[in-house]
């Protein structure tokens, strides 16, 4: 039976993590840490996991054999520092280990406490890096806006040459992204019934994503299909979960695409546009694609424009369904296992 730890467990995503490995047959939660909880029993922050025998603890006090860290970037690259190198394996949801030091430190604006051991983590997104994650002792668990954007943008440009081409991506999200956050911004009172675009100077998931999209095409000998473009444009939607992702590849060179819309584990090729409920819940990216807009529109001129819709659950694909994924793959277990679950829906 593995023995897991979760830092951070009273967040969003580390209150996922429990929900799901609750389910695990092969996993038993020894200890879980809260800043600000500790001391209390799981059960009175989160009632619905009153039958879970455990107290929040200022830090990890029990063995283990894997850590979770739920915990902001740089806070946790802090704790994980000590953790690693003793020889514990880590899952990290947080950004700190996702990005080269010169990349992270430009991004994050802080300087990295541990930039020894960026190289002992593997960037754990299944759909492009499956083989790395099965031999990785720590992963760096992708952001959600990435998962959604890079699934499907890598599919397009593993088969089709547009080296000159720019990537739009569009995506909305729902305020759990945020966090269980104070601010005034994430209020009922000022989410509800509205909508907004931010980051517009720059989201700090843009790197991750041009860095890991180009990694992934350099694997596979395909350099010089990186668009040279990218531009990212995040929105806040008035919903609980879910991101909802729009990609547009716009090129001189769209005609005559070529996708393999091969079914994985937890990536579905669909007939019609998805919608987010179609996903929440799950581990599951659901994603929709059709002819270049200009054909479809049926224009004279060559089309211009492709588009990709994806779906995922921002705190479980987006998150705590992939760090179990990951998890699963580096200990040899069944893929699905403990994520084998419907959406709920509506």
């Amino acid at each position: 039976m593995l023995k897991i730890g979760i830092l951070n467990v009273t967040g969003y995503g580390g209150s996922e993590l429990v929900r799901i490995l609750h389910e695990h047959p092969e996993v038993q939660i020894k200890s879980i840490t809260g800043r600000s909880n500790a001391g209390k029993k799981i059960g009175e922050v989160f009632p619905y996991l009153d039958d879970y025998p455990l107290t929040i603890e200022s830090e990890v006090s029990k063995k283990v054999d894997l850590v979770f860290s739920a915990l902001p970037h740089k806070a946790s690259a802090e704790i994980l520092g000590p953790l690693v190198k003793s020889g514990i394996k880590c899952i990290d949801l947080s950004a700190d280990f996702r990005l080269p030091i010169h990349l992270y430190e430009s991004v994050y604006k802080v300087k990295h406490p541990y930039p020894e051991l960026l190289e002992k983590f593997t960037y754990g997104l299944p759909e492009l890096f499956k083989e790395e994650i099965k031999n990785a002792d720590n992963i760096a668990n992708p952001g959600c806006f990435p998962t959604g954007a890079l699934i499907p943008l890598s599919q397009f440009y593993k088969q089709n040459n547009n080296e000159n081409s720019t990537v739009i991506i569009d995506s909305k999200t729902g305020i759990s992204g945020a966090g269980r956050s104070k601010n005034i911004d994430f209020n009922f009172s000022e989410i509800s019934d509205n909508f907004s675009a931010y980051s517009l100077d720059g989201h700090r998931h843009q790197p991750e994503i041009n860095y890991h999209l180009s990694r992934y095409l350099k694997n596979n000998e395909k350099e010089s299909y990186v668009p040279q473009n990218i531009i990212f444009t995040p929105h806040l939607s008035p919903m609980i979960r879910g991101i909802f992702t729009t990609c547009y590849i716009i090129s001189s060179k769209i005609k005559n695409i070529e996708i393999d819309k091969k079914n994985t584990t937890f990536t579905k090729w669909v007939k019609t546009s998805p919608n987010v409920k179609n996903v929440r819940g799950s581990n599951n990216c659901l994603i929709y694609s059709d002819q270049p807009i200009s054909e479809k529109n049926k224009t004279k001129d060559d089309a211009k424009a492709y588009r990709m819709i994806s779906v995922i659950d921002n705190l479980v694909k987006g998150a705590a369904g992939q760090a179990v994924h990951n998890m699963n793959l580096m200990y040899g277990f069944p893929e699905k296992m403990g994520l084998d679950n419907l959406a709920i829906y509506p």
